[in-house]
């Protein structure tokens, strides 16, 4: 096997020996995708990395071509050399490879569809799910447009945010390239957001104080006993800022206090959501003896 000057053997790339099974092959390239993709790694080499690795793993994880590489090396894949139809693996002809880049066909993957021969190539959503976090639904249908998932925080599906991210770019194995999307304010897990190339699903990462129901955030508020039998004034925060609330004397566990329009703002239109602060009441574990016989008082005095 020969290669072409300036070329890594592309079994040195994926980090398999030449017998690896094509299970291998696919875990290594798996892994090293995710390793060396230019959001995840910031090495100033990591775009002409991420690029080598998808081209490799497009040779590699086709027997015809596999074959072919192994027999005659980088060479058989070069514009106007034999065994591989005239052109490299990446001169045209559309099909699936590397974790992002893929195109739609309505009519399958029979004969002469960009899918034909190359049904066992990876899912790009696979890697794409593994890299933004969390699964896609739905997502290995074939549609018009191509969908792919983002995760993001709590606090920036809110308030919205402006991300940068990477989508293909080009010709299959031609890496890809950066993108700035705005994810607008009051976003929830699901919806869908379309761009001129590509469409995106949110995934919502959770917190640890707020948990949203529609618009509207629900928070537990905890508060001694004593203040749940006497009344008084507990700080609350929002997703905005922290407010005073007054609780009622006699108020019981599970009672909820609505904030008006403290919530999530409405992805559509004006407006927010509400933020309700569920009571959770503090039972002492240590009593002083002092406090057992008041709670003793109270108890035989029938309250």
């Amino acid at each position: 096997m020969t290669n072409m000057p300036n070329k890594r053997d592309y079994y040195e790339v994926l980090g398999v020996s030449k017998s690896a099974t094509p299970a291998e092959i696919k875990s290594s390239y798996r892994k090293l995708a995710l390793e060396w993709h230019p959001d995840r790694n910031k090495s100033p080499n990591a775009n002409d990395k991420f690029k080598e690795i998808n081209e490799a793993y497009a040779v590699l994880s086709d027997p015809k071509k596999k074959e072919t590489y192994d027999q005659f090396g980088h060479a058989a894949f070069q514009p106007g050399a034999g065994g591989a139809g005239g052109q490299g693996p990446f001169g045209g002809g559309g099909f699936r490879q590397g974790p992002f880049q893929y195109y739609y066909s309505s009519g399958g993957g029979g004969q002469g569809s960009p899918f034909s021969g190359f049904e066992d190539m990876i899912d790009p959503f696979e890697i794409f799910e593994q890299f933004f976090g969390g699964g896609f639904g739905g997502g290995r249908q074939r549609r018009a447009h191509p969908t792919y998932e983002i995760e993001v925080e709590f606090m920036d599906a809110v308030k919205g945010v402006t991300r940068e991210v990477h989508v293909p770019a080009g010709e299959a194995g031609g890496g890809s390239m950066r993108k700035t999307i705005k994810i607008p304010a009051g976003v929830d897990s699901g919806s869908r957001i379309r761009f001129d190339e590509f469409d995106l699903v949110v995934s919502i990462r959770p917190d640890k104080r707020f948990r949203r129901e529609g618009d509207d955030i629900v928070t537990e508020e905890e508060i001694p006993f004593s203040m749940a039998a006497l009344g008084g004034v507990v700080d609350v925060s929002t997703v905005d800022d922290t407010v005073k609330i007054r609780i009622q004397p006699g108020t019981q566990p599970g009672t909820l206090i609505r904030l008006k329009g403290k919530g999530v703002p409405h992805v559509r239109g004006s407006g927010r959501g509400d933020h309700y602060a569920k009571v959770q009441i503090a039972v002492p574990t240590h009593l002083s003896k002092k406090q057992r016989e008041l709670l003793e008082e109270l108890e035989a005095s029938g309250q």
